[in-house]
C-alpha cells in the first residue's frame, strides 16, 4: 500500500488530491484546494507551504507528484507558478515525480489534448467519486493517478526478463 499526494500548483489556488494505491487499484482519500489569499506573493507561498505541510502531517503520504510548469505567453505568471511549485516541493518533503500536463492527460483519458471536463469525468470514474470535483482538485487527483499508473510501469520494467538471443536462426 502506498499513499500518494498529487499537486496542481498555482499562486492563487493550489489543488491537492490524496489517493491510496493498493493491489486492487487506487482508492480516493481526500482532495480539495488551498485558496491562497493576499496581495503579496510571499504571503501566499507561506500559506501554500503551511497548508501542504498540514496535509502531509495528517495523511503521511509515501510519495508525491506535481504538474510541471506549463509556460504560456505571460512570463510573470510562469515565474509565480514556478515559485509555487518550489514551495509545494519543499513542503511535501517526500520523493516527488513531475509530469507534464500532456502526460497526465494521456495517462487519465488516453488522449494528450483532453479537455478539463474529460479529466474531471475520468477521475470521478477511476476513483468512484459521486460528487462533482472542482477543476483544481480533479487536476491534482489526475496527477496522483498518473503517478500511480507510472509506478506500475516502473515496477514492471524492473522485473527480470527472459534472455532473448540477439539473432534467431532461420533454419
Amino acid at each position: 500500500m502506498t499513499i500518494i499526494i498529487g499537486i496542481d500548483p498555482g499562486s492563487r489556488k493550489t489543488g491537492y488530491g490524496i489517493i491510496k494505491v493498493e493491489a486492487k487499484g487506487s482508492r480516493y482519500l481526500t482532495s480539495g484546494h488551498l485558496a491562497l489569499k493576499g496581495d503579496q506573493l510571499a504571503e501566499r507561498l507561506q500559506q501554500l507551504f503551511t497548508g501542504l505541510r498540514e496535509l502531509v502531517d495528517q495523511y503521511q503520504p509515501d510519495e508525491a507528484a506535481i504538474e510541471q510548469v506549463f509556460v504560456q505567453e505571460n512570463v510573470n505568471s510562469a515565474l509565480k507558478l514556478g515559485q509555487a511549485r518550489g514551495a509545494a516541493i519543499v513542503a511535501v518533503n517526500r520523493p516527488i515525480a513531475e509530469y507534464s500536463p500532456r502526460t497526465i492527460k494521456q495517462a487519465i483519458t488516453g488522449y494528450g489534448n483532453a479537455a478539463k471536463e474529460q479529466i474531471q469525468v475520468m477521475v470521478q470514474r477511476l476513483l468512484n467519486i459521486n460528487t462533482k470535483l472542482q477543476p483544481d482538485e480533479a487536476d491534482a487527483l489526475a496527477v496522483a493517478l498518473c503517478h500511480a499508473h507510472s509506478r506500475v510501469l516502473l515496477v514492471m520494467n524492473k522485473l527480470p526478463r527472459a534472455k532473448v538471443p540477439k539473432t534467431i536462426p532461420l533454419d
